[in-house]
């Protein structure tokens, strides 16, 4: 198994989620976070103070799927996501060596 975590734009979550519904990808986790890339923020004017944000929205996508299914998975979020700008966003993959399913007991190594 594998774990797929994305970072993505939040106004890319509906696409991304109904390109992997399309490839038959239910299962994730989405949470939204705040932090910075290579975006590095911006500068704007609050009621006539500069400020700076350098933590942008963003929100976290985990997936958890067989091997075979990944590259599905990383093609669909790739596809719905890309604007070719910078801070569309960044795909990790990384190994699952054990999961163990709460309701039935059932393992995978």
């Amino acid at each position: 198994m594998k774990l797929i975590i994305a970072y993505i734009r939040p106004e890319y979550l509906t696409p991304i989620k109904q390109a992997l519904y399309a490839k038959g990808i239910y299962t994730m986790s989405v949470t939204n976070i705040l932090g910075s890339g290579r975006q590095a923020g911006f500068t704007e004017t609050y009621r006539g103070v500069i400020m700076e944000v350098n933590l942008l929205k963003k929100v976290r996508i985990e997936l958890g799927l067989a091997a075979e299914k990944v590259e599905d998975a990383i093609n669909a979020i790739k596809t719905a996501a890309q604007t070719g700008k910078e801070g569309d966003g960044v795909i990790f993959v990384q190994d699952l060596p054990r999961t163990i399913r709460i309701r039935t007991g059932e393992e995978t190594l």
